[in-house]
């Protein structure tokens, strides 16, 4: 009796919520994909772009807006589920890896020609960044376990610092290869580039996102260590993919 009643009061006291955002932001993939079969089947650029004016805002969109609806009910990100979530995520960049390593090594020549020489100085500057903020992340982690709000409260900020002058050089490096007549249809090898790194650099994005998403926390010092914990996990992914982008798309 005493285990049916202590059944029943856990019961009463669960909370389900439901969301509409990942069934929303299954259209923005989808989007995606349908953007690449415009561009490089039916080669119509025009509904590539409208597709990706699409699905880009709503993907983005909404994984910000999820981790601020977590925070608003007082909640955090669930540690397992983005576990999950980045399982299904590295299945997606195993894809982009597998379908160039395939087309690498059954051409004979590569690059292919039209391929300019991509720089090899500032990949290890940004690799160095962005290994610097994973590091700064995780310091900041033990620093509020240790409850010391203020220092972690520092780190937590240079982190954002860090992540954003990545995401500043990716810009500037696209721009310039843009420039000088490097596109995502130059050749195979331009796509793959473009890609490969085009889909890091979305990730890098949501990533700064969910952290700005939990910056007014941390300036009020009302800090979720649930919620850091999950984004520092997501983050620390983040840095793992650069590792494999650098090494296949710049060096190898």
């Amino acid at each position: 009796m005493a285990h049916d009643a202590h059944h029943a009061e856990g019961h009463a006291h669960a909370h389900w919520d439901t969301s509409i955002y990942p069934f929303i932001i299954s259209f923005g993939i989808l989007a995606l994909a349908v953007a690449f079969s415009f561009k490089f089947v039916y080669h119509n650029g025009f509904a590539a772009i409208l597709s990706l004016g699409i699905g880009v805002p709503l993907i983005i969109v909404l994984h910000c807006q999820s981790p601020l609806y977590c925070l608003a009910q007082g909640e955090g990100l669930s540690y397992g589920a983005m576990g999950w979530f980045i399982l299904a995520e590295a299945m997606i960049f195993v894809s982009f890896f597998v379908s160039y390593w395939y087309t690498k090594l059954h051409v004979d020549v590569w690059p292919p020609a039209g391929n300019i020489e991509l720089p090899r100085i500032m990949p290890l500057v940004m690799t160095f960044i962005l290994v610097a903020s994973s590091l700064t992340i995780h310091y900041a982690e033990h620093l509020l376990h240790l409850g010391n709000k203020g220092a972690f409260r520092t780190w937590y900020l240079l982190t954002i610092v860090l992540g954003a002058c990545f995401l500043g050089m990716s810009v500037y490096e696209w721009s310039h290869l843009i420039h000088e007549g490097f596109t995502i249809g130059t050749n195979a090898f331009s796509t793959v580039f473009f890609s490969v790194t085009g889909l890091h650099g979305s990730h890098v994005v949501v990533g700064l996102a969910i952290f700005l998403a939990g910056l007014p926390s941390v300036l009020r010092g009302d800090i979720d260590e649930g919620f850091m914990r999950t984004a520092g996990l997501y983050w620390h992914f983040v840095d793992i993919i650069w590792f494999f982008v650098v090494s296949q798309v710049y060096y190898w």
